[in-house]
């Protein structure tokens, strides 16, 4: 008789179809379709996608739009300040009244009064007027040289080129400040001083950035044309080159203007600048020293607000000034 086959001895393993591969069931368990989490998940349409796209670019927009009229707003009634408030509200910078010394903040006196019981929203907006003066016409100084040195080495190129660039070098191997106190040092302090240093050590940024642009442009074929058709490299600098890179000249000094005016702040704050007795945002903010030490805050924080402020607001309107010469590379305001 055959021998009995147990029945866990007959069953043979199931066997695949031919032409089936044999997976883990991990590899089918990750090839499986993830169910939607939550009984209301759907997929997000291609229209729902463009509809958020559009809705961030307008609160986007919407921001730098009110960026862009606090910016201007601000630019326009510093200026106006500084323009109207002497000529109606004339200041005694020598007059003294110790009576009203180190008053709070007030109705009369809305910011307060310093150690000498001058008003500070005067002397602020004139400390104002004078910061601004020399952000101004340093800036103004700056520029003009950076844009002479650049345009000339960008359009002469050789040895005047790297000579220009081993003279850049150098002055930006040295701090400005250290260098503003060297030149400050020299003379009396006064305003003019404090613009010769502002004007002398920030040149370099506008010089590079000038360069740059003309070395771009010399590559155009409307650069080559004027050359082939004779002329000088005078009349293509003058004629061709510098008008092409006046706006971001123009950018460049706008966004020297805040630097400029905190320049000017710290080398009055030192001591260095203008004269103690001339109200200006750095020499106030140095003379509130011991008043802090004390615990009246009002005289140092309301000359600082001013420098941050307008320094702001002035940075605003060039990222305001970059968008316009610049449309493709649209950025949010600097505030």
């Amino acid at each position: 008789m055959p021998p009995e086959v147990s029945p866990a001895m007959s069953e043979e393993p199931a066997r695949e179809p031919a032409g089936r591969e044999v997976r883990p069931a991990t590899v089918e368990a990750a090839r499986a379709p993830v169910p939607a989490q939550g009984a209301g998940s759907q997929e997000r349409s291609p229209a729902g996608e463009a509809s958020e796209w559009r809705a961030a670019g307008n609160a986007r927009r919407g921001t730098r739009r009110v960026r862009a009229v606090a910016s201007v707003s601000l630019v326009g009634l510093a200026a106006l300040a500084v323009l109207l408030v002497p000529a109606f509200f004339p200041l005694d910078q020598q007059a003294v009244d110790l009576t009203a010394k180190l008053l709070p903040p007030s109705v009369e006196h809305p910011f307060g009064t310093d150690d000498m019981g001058r008003d500070l929203l005067l002397r602020s907006v004139y400390g104002l007027r004078v910061s601004l003066l020399v952000g101004l016409v340093a800036a103004l100084v700056a520029s003009v040289l950076g844009l002479a040195l650049g345009c000339l080495a960008g359009a002469v190129g050789g040895r005047v080129d790297r000579l220009l660039m081993r003279l850049v070098d150098t002055f930006t191997a040295v701090p400005h400040l250290l260098m503003g106190i060297f030149i400050v040092a020299m003379f009396r302090p006064g305003v003019w001083p404090v613009v010769a240093s502002v004007g002398l050590t920030h040149w370099v940024s506008t010089a590079r950035i000038v360069r740059a642009e003309v070395l771009s442009l010399r590559a155009r074929p409307f650069v080559d044309a004027a050359i082939s058709g004779g002329a000088s490299r005078l009349r293509v600098a003058s004629r061709h080159l510098l008008p092409a890179v006046l706006p971001q000249a123009g950018l460049a000094a706008v966004l020297m203007v805040p630097h400029a005016v905190w320049h000017e702040s710290a080398l009055s704050f030192l001591g260095l600048g203008i004269p103690a007795h001339q109200a200006s945002l750095g020499t106030m903010i140095n003379g509130a020293r011991g008043s802090l030490s004390a615990g009246d805050w009002w005289p140092t924080l309301f000359p600082g607000l001013f420098i941050v402020v307008t320094t702001l607001a002035i940075a605003g309107v060039a990222g305001l000034w970059r968008e316009r010469i610049n449309p493709r590379r649209r950025s949010e305001l600097v505030l």
